[in-house]
């Protein structure tokens, strides 16, 4: 008889490995052209980080800030443009540097006006070498920032996919989640994105709102799906410390989980009912949408990339406070925080910096060690299309079912991988594609998990 007990299906979102709240301070903060030295820079994604938002929604706890008085973006963008000078330094002329995928995301890029993003692009294109009408370019906006000057010039400047977040055409249900917008506005920020002939359009919705039902829900998908985007995410609601949701209390965690899992189910069926494809637990796609190049969360590691870039094995390049960058033996970044003041007092420090050649903070990584294998197996198993065993194999030697038995035997015990795909695939079942945020935070090393457990929020 099977005992396994089933863990609860939503603990935590697993968009990069190791998670930020991880990273510690670098006591002897490597020179960046040491860290990048014998780094593969063929096929590098570049990531931009805008760390502004017009509100805050209730429940974000990413880094990201209200406003920007007294021309913060300004000096943000010469922040901005110092950095990516320096780490442009970083790399070098030992080889060529390419990017294959590039992404601006916050916070909310768009919260910038027309001519700033003109400077973002150029601060890609001309600092870092990137070619934005040559490779996947993804950006993300909001409803209320979504203007027609501020879309034309991501157009114009190579864009291929925007992403909108939504999350809800019932008024309610986004004034509950802390987001207060009209659905009029949501539906006229489509039509311009639409207008702008940009490839893919991408639609954000959340599930698990208070006061969200079965039917409220179907109203939002069908909503969504009257626009055809080529791709949608559907998003389990989280009520994290130090937001707005988090503030007004614990929700009824059982009652809860059970409704979340309803609505994901509900959506899933209704997608792949319309014609959609499943990618990942979040992430459906039209099948003739453009071919996709840079894989789930472009700039945040979380797809396996079906072109010329693979999360699993190419480095990252983040710029901005908030952002993160990867390579094979270290990944680093700058401090994290989720509270308002604290975000406020690490973007001026930003603002305020002059030297960005040395890495700050960040989790050293050994190339053929636990960690490597078990961000392999989390960037691949948590795919739709699951992972070829003998990709694995090449790049580390040994099987993944030998690296990690406990895991894997207890996976096919919750009946979470698909007995069907055979020796050569590792691949989730439905289920466990419903669990995922259950199934990656079990793979977290013990140091990973003893590093987050000793991050005080701030």
């Amino acid at each position: 008889m099977n005992t396994t007990v089933t863990p609860r299906p939503y603990e935590s979102y697993v968009y990069a490995y190791p998670h930020k709240t991880a990273y510690a301070p670098l006591a002897e903060r490597p020179v960046l052209r040491e860290v990048w030295a014998g780094e593969s820079r063929d096929a590098l994604s570049l990531y931009l980080h805008i760390p502004f938002c017009e509100v805050r929604c209730g429940f974000c706890n990413l880094f990201t800030r209200i406003g920007a008085p007294g021309e913060l973006t300004t000096r943000y963008l010469d922040a901005l443009d110092r950095q990516a000078t320096a780490v442009r330094d970083a790399l070098g002329d030992a080889g060529p540097v390419r990017f294959a995928a590039a992404a601006f995301g916050g916070g909310t890029p768009t919260f910038l006006d027309a001519g700033e993003l003109e400077r973002l692009c150029d601060i890609a294109e001309k600092r870092m070498g990137a070619d934005l009408r040559g490779a996947p370019l993804s950006v993300e906006t909001s409803p209320s920032t979504a203007t027609a000057d501020r879309i034309a010039v991501l157009a114009e400047r190579g864009a291929t996919r925007l992403s909108i977040g939504v999350q809800s055409f019932v008024d309610v249900e986004a004034r509950a989640a802390v987001r207060p917008q009209r659905r009029a506005d949501v539906e006229a920020a489509l039509g311009r994105i639409r207008d702008a002939a940009i490839p893919v359009l991408n639609i954000d919705l959340i599930y698990g709102i208070d006061g969200q039902t079965e039917r409220t829900w179907r109203h939002s998908l069908d909503a969504a799906l009257a626009w055809r985007p080529e791709e949608l995410y559907l998003y389990p609601l989280y009520v994290r410390p130090l937001t707005g949701l988090g503030r007004r209390g614990a929700t009824g965690e059982e009652a809860w989980d059970a409704q979340r899992l309803r609505l994901y189910r509900q959506g899933r069926d209704h997608l792949l009912e319309q014609g959609y494809e499943q990618v990942s637990m979040r992430m459906f796609r039209r099948p003739d949408a453009p071919a996709d190049k840079t894989g789930e969360g472009v700039g945040v590691g979380t797809g396996a990339g079906t072109g010329d870039h693979a999360c699993q094995t190419d480095g990252m390049i983040g710029l901005g406070c908030g952002a993160r960058s990867y390579t094979s033996r270290l990944h680093y970044s700058f401090d994290y925080a989720v509270d308002m003041p604290e975000i406020r007092s690490i973007i001026d420090d930003y603002t305020l910096t002059d030297d960005f050649s040395r890495a700050r903070v960040g989790f050293a990584i050994d190339p053929d060690g636990d960690e490597a294998r078990r961000r392999h197996l989390l960037q691949s198993v948590l795919q739709a299309r699951g992972m070829e065993t003998a990709a694995y194999r090449a790049r580390f030697g040994t099987n993944p079912a030998d690296d990690f038995p406990a895991e894997l035997d207890r996976f096919a015990a919750l009946g979470w991988l698909d007995g069907s795909a055979g020796p050569d695939l590792l691949r989730l079942s439905p289920e466990g594609l419903a669990h995922s945020d259950a199934l990656g935070p079990a793979l977290f090393s013990p140091a990973v998990r003893a590093a987050m457990a000793a991050y005080i929020p701030k």
